[in-house]
């Protein structure tokens, strides 16, 4: 990592700037505490795949979910997918999540709601 990082200094004076290559390397030695944090901290990934796959089927459909109808419209499949990929996160299957709770939210007291998130539901018995 030492020697990546001389090379990027050395680099960085040889390209000239304002290019895409400049950038790349301007933008890596600004942030190279953050880059070089794993070193230091057995708890932090060296990559952030896990977090890239969490996030791509919202950004795949992105583009189709701006047309969802109208802005009330495009609020409510936001919360929907939210709490569907929520569930997921939390190891539930989102099918039989989703199906539990919109079977049980007409009789659910409003003082028990968070009961049916994501993060605190346990399936109807």
């Amino acid at each position: 990592v030492d020697a990546l990082h001389q090379w990027l200094l050395v680099q960085r004076q040889r390209v000239p700037g304002g290019g895409a290559t400049f950038k790349a390397i301007e933008y890596s030695l600004n942030r190279w505490s953050a880059l070089t944090h794993y070193l230091n901290d057995p708890r932090v990934p060296i990559d952030n795949n896990w977090v890239e796959n969490q996030i791509r089927p919202v950004a795949l459909g992105r583009k189709n979910w701006m047309f969802a109808g109208s802005l009330r419209a495009g609020k409510r499949a936001a919360a929907i997918m939210s709490l569907i990929h929520s569930a997921r996160l939390n190891g539930h299957d989102p099918y039989r999540y989703m199906k539990d709770v919109l079977e049980r939210l007409p009789l659910q007291p409003f003082s028990r709601i968070s009961e049916l998130l994501p993060h605190n539901w346990k399936p109807a018995q």
